[in-house]
């Protein structure tokens, strides 16, 4: 008996710790959910500025831009200033994002 109710009490701990562990992360989830979105027209237009292909480029920045709600400054380079933007690859394994 002694041990079926410290079994019992054991998983209703264990229960509580789950409940508030899972609400804590829907938390976090919802604060960037709801960030400020970016005009990623604009700053895709100032990131392939200066690229051979004009086209390819602002339809790849804009995927990655609606994927990470970020693009990173200037023409090239720069993604440790948007580490999603960063980490997006294509099938063969390159970077997806200008």
């Amino acid at each position: 008996m002694a041990i079926s109710k410290s079994l019992i009490a054991s998983l209703l701990i264990s229960l509580l710790v789950l409940q508030l562990v899972e609400a804590n992360f829907e938390n976090s989830n919802r604060k960037t959910r709801y960030a400020k979105k970016i005009d990623c027209g604009g700053a895709c237009k100032a990131r392939c500025k200066l690229s051979s292909r004009p086209n390819l480029c602002h339809r790849a920045c804009g995927t990655c831009c609606v994927s990470c709600n970020c693009v990173p400054p200037g023409t090239y380079g720069n993604y440790d200033k948007c580490d999603c933007y960063a980490t997006l690859t294509t099938h063969g394994g390159s970077r997806k994002c200008p």
